[in-house]
């Protein structure tokens, strides 16, 4: 199973970065979201407690750590209204410039 989180890990943020270098808008937006989907990703896989073990272990009630699921919670939200932000924003830009390129000017 970590062998399965490792490549998708791998595959989001590489292609993240590959997205973050083009020279359009929605590229970039598309390239930010994958990379915060791989930290979203890390960071759950990082609080999990491991293959078939329960939540609650034992009787002697200790739970499992919420810190890294409520922490994805909160980075999902966040990033979420971040990148309805910026498509707001690169949509004005178009309407603006009538470009998406992300410096202002068409490649020559």
């Amino acid at each position: 199973m970590e062998a399965l989180f490792a490549i998708t890990l791998g595959v989001l943020a590489a292609s993240g970065v590959y997205l973050l270098m083009r020279a359009r808008i929605y590229p970039v937006v598309m390239g930010l979201t994958l990379i915060s989907y791989a930290v979203n990703l890390f960071l759950f896989a990082m609080g999990r407690l491991g293959t078939g073990v329960p939540a609650v272990i034992g009787k002697s009630a200790e739970y499992g750590d919420p810190i890294p699921q409520a922490l994805v919670l909160t980075a999902i939200v966040i990033g979420f209204a971040m990148t309805a932000f910026v498509v707001v924003l690169s949509l004005r830009a178009l309407g603006e410039l009538r470009t998406d390129h992300v410096d202002g000017e068409e490649p020559r």
